[in-house]
């Protein structure tokens, strides 16, 4: 007879977006909350018995009423109000997994300076967080993704292997380019340590990958990567791994020749495709890697 193997299921792009009103000052929280449920499902898949299932509806609700209820102070913050809710509450489940998408949004600062409940979109990355919880041990990743970067100097590329089908010029002075995706995990695993203080340490993060990206010389996309990793891990001590994931978005000089003109590293061509795709872990020294490779299946 055939066995069921690892299953699991929940309700996935939840929209919430929660304003927070304090006076005449407004805070919009914009998230897409995904939760997958699994523990004691066997039945339901071999007999279609619904005894033990909680319905994906529920779940979508359970999101918006602890917008109320709890607050949004933090991706994480709500993650963990949710996953810890889903293990305690229902003795079927006995893992939860909260995946969610946290969208910005920037104040729009009037001349009035009483109105401040006008925002506008944020049009730089977009925040990740994922919350594990099986009843005894939590896992936090946060990351980001589309944060595009440019130096549009202190890079070079040369030295390289050469085939017979290579055909770029080695460049002592080039412009680098990327869209970063990242992932980095938090050393916290249960309650009774103290928690990190998810808001600031998402933007000490965020800071260290730009001040490494800004301040590295570049002779590779590579070694950019791992500074960027390796400063995350040296300044925040709350986190153990970080997962980055950064395609080359390639500028080609443009031959102006033809037209009399000489392009002395000012007119670029953006590619956008095929690019050089470069990924990597930068761990603290003596913890193992969880985040997944392939960071499409976080």
């Amino acid at each position: 007879m055939p066995i069921l193997g690892q299953n699991q299921y929940g309700k996935a792009e939840t929209r919430v977006v929660k304003v927070t009103r304090d006076g005449a000052v407004h805070h919009v929280k914009d998230l897409n909350v995904s939760v997958a449920l699994s523990g004691d499902m066997d039945e339901v898949h071999y007999s279609g018995s619904n005894a033990r299932v909680l319905t994906t509806d529920a779940t979508k609700n359970t999101v918006y009423a602890f917008a109320k209820e709890y607050g949004i102070e933090s991706a994480e913050q709500f993650g963990i109000h949710l996953a810890r809710h889903f293990v305690t509450s229902q003795g079927s489940i006995h893992r939860a997994r909260i995946r969610i998408e946290e969208y910005a949004w920037d104040r729009i600062e009037a001349s009035d300076a009483e109105r401040r409940h006008s925002f506008v979109r944020q049009g730089r990355e977009t925040r990740l967080a994922q919350i594990t919880y099986d009843g005894e041990q939590w896992e936090v990743v946060s990351g980001l993704k589309d944060l595009t970067v440019m130096n549009t100097t202190d890079s070079e590329f040369w030295g390289y292997v050469k085939d017979k089908y290579t055909t770029l010029p080695e460049t002592h002075d080039r412009v680098l380019a990327t869209r970063v995706s990242g992932r980095w995990r938090f050393n916290w695993a249960g309650d009774e340590a103290a928690m990190p203080v998810w808001e600031e340490s998402y933007a000490q993060v965020g800071g260290h990958l730009l001040t490494a990206f800004a301040e590295t010389y570049s002779l590779s996309l590579q070694q950019s990567l791992y500074g960027m990793g390796a400063r995350v891990i040296e300044r925040c001590e709350e986190i153990d791994e970080v997962r980055l994931s950064l395609p080359n978005q390639h500028h080609f000089l443009v031959d102006l020749k033809p037209f009399g003109l000489k392009n002395d590293n000012e007119v670029y061509f953006a590619a956008d495709r095929p690019y050089g795709l470069i990924e990597a872990t930068v761990l603290r020294d003596g913890c193992e890697a969880r985040i997944p490779v392939d960071l499409s299946n976080l």
